[in-house]
């Protein structure tokens, strides 16, 4: 019933259901991407009857349960920007697996016609008393929420001296970014530590709804990724003696969340955009690129999230929405580089029919990977992009929310890249820091225990 791949929720004769939205779960150990089979999920909502319902799933070989169809508000409320009504669901997700400590999520976010991905890292339990539940609670989208409004800054920061060492000659993708789970001068807030991917993954659900064109997520999107990557590369807060390179508060920076349901369409899109920024033609730092919700908070000059969902509505493609609201002195430029990808991309899709060492080197990363998802087949290392490779790669695509085409593009090149290096690196703590008494669980980042006002789930779970 459902077209997983596609980030939709359909139905069988292919059209998007408008009151309905998809979910699904997949489970790691740690943030490491071990899959964890068996783990039983509980996804609870209240009925039109007032009484509770719950729905019991089970993570398959590779960590991930069915997409299941949940009830959802109608799609004209996240497309309607004078629409008062939450344009969302909110459902509650349970799990629990034998040797890990449970997972509570509160307040998973559905949209219809879109597929919510929750992910969840469990801790192992390691038997030293009872078990600690971890607490997820997800505030609600900026859209949808009261958040004090972006103080505005100069466009143009300066960097750090060349004498300071830090200074980049180019602009690269971090592997990781560490985000301030507060306002910048709060010693007390929590740092995470978090792959850069995930993070845009995560700020792109907190702030855009999923259900919008996808010329507007990509506009979004590119601000997103080129505000963050200015933030990074003039050392805006660690040029200041702050131990972080970003924080989730709106008033400064962008919304974050750690451990939020993303979205499907979303994680596509930011798997294949995610190096590429704006910058002013001329410029070598990423464009500050300010934006605010265009209803709540206008702000000429900067991008208006409502606004660009109208240009989206319109037709217009991404990069005539940011030269709508930047400027036309603006271009899209692609990092050269991409920090902890064993292999830079080779500049061209690889297809039956390539060959050479980059084919070699992804054979070689796939059959590692299949060793914790052995639905992936194993190849033999000969450098030759045929069927059977193709087929091993269509099939990773299909567990790590990719288009099946067979095909490895930019984004399937680097979701290889980041899952090689998450299962290597596992492995690698597995055999060298735990022979020298650390504990595993240390390597994974603490969830953070949210909000302390309650929301009510809406009354029409089946």
């Amino acid at each position: 019933m459902e077209n997983i791949n596609s980030g939709n929720v359909t139905t069988s004769n292919g059209n998007a259901l408008s009151n309905t939205g998809g979910l699904k779960i997949q489970c790691f150990r740690g943030g490491n991407y071990i899959p964890i089979d068996g783990a039983k999920i509980t996804v609870t909502g209240i009925t039109n009857a007032g009484s509770t319902k719950n729905i019991e799933l089970i993570t398959n070989s590779v960590g991930l349960t069915q997409v299941i169809e949940l009830p959802a508000p109608p799609l004209e409320y996240s497309l309607n920007e004078n629409n008062n009504q939450m344009p969302y669901s909110l459902y509650d997700i349970t799990v629990e697996r034998s040797g890990f400590n449970p997972i509570v999520i509160r307040g998973c976010q559905v949209f219809p016609t879109q597929v919510a991905f929750q992910i969840c890292n469990l801790e192992i339990n390691l038997g030293r008393g009872s078990m600690r539940q971890q607490i997820i609670d997800i505030p609600p989208n900026t859209l949808n929420g009261n958040y004090p409004p972006k103080i505005p800054e100069e466009v143009d920061k300066p960097v750090p001296p060349p004498t300071s060492g830090v200074v980049l000659p180019q602009p690269i993708v971090p592997e990781y970014i560490i985000v301030h789970q507060g306002s910048p001068n709060d010693p007390s807030a929590t740092n995470y530590k978090v792959p850069f991917k995930d993070y845009i993954k995560n700020v792109a659900s907190c702030e855009i709804y999923s259900t919008w064109t996808e010329s507007t997520l990509r506009a979004n999107i590119f601000c997103m990724v080129s505000f963050t990557l200015n933030r990074i590369f003039t050392e805006w807060y660690r040029g200041k003696g702050k131990n972080f390179d970003i924080t989730n508060s709106t008033a400064y920076d962008q919304a974050f969340s750690y451990g939020r349901n993303i979205y499907d369409n979303i994680s596509q899109i930011v798997d294949e955009i995610f190096s590429t920024y704006v910058r002013r033609i001329g410029k070598k730092q990423p464009l500050f690129t300010q934006y605010c919700d265009g209803k709540s908070v206008t702000c000429p000059q900067w991008l208006s999230q409502w606004g660009s969902q109208e240009l989206g509505r319109r037709g217009m493609v991404p990069y005539d929405i940011l030269k709508y609201y930047y400027g036309d002195d603006i271009e899209l430029v692609t990092a050269e580089k991409v920090s902890g990808s064993p292999m830079s991309y080779p500049g061209t899709p690889l297809a039956i029919g390539a060959s050479g060492p980059e084919v070699r080197a992804i054979q070689g990363q796939l059959n590692r990977i299949a060793r914790n998802y052995p639905l992936i087949p194993k190849l033999a290392e000969d450098g030759k992009y045929g069927p059977k490779t193709a087929n091993s790669v269509k099939v990773f695509q299909q567990i790590f929310t990719l288009p099946q085409t067979g095909i490895v593009d930019y984004a399937t090149w680097y979701k290889i890249s980041d899952v090689y290096v998450g299962v290597t690196k596992l492995a690698e703590l597995t055999t060298t820091e735990s022979s020298r008494g650390l504990e595993l669980n240390e390597f994974i980042p603490p969830i953070i225990s949210g909000l302390d006002d309650r929301r009510t789930i809406p009354k029409f779970f089946y």
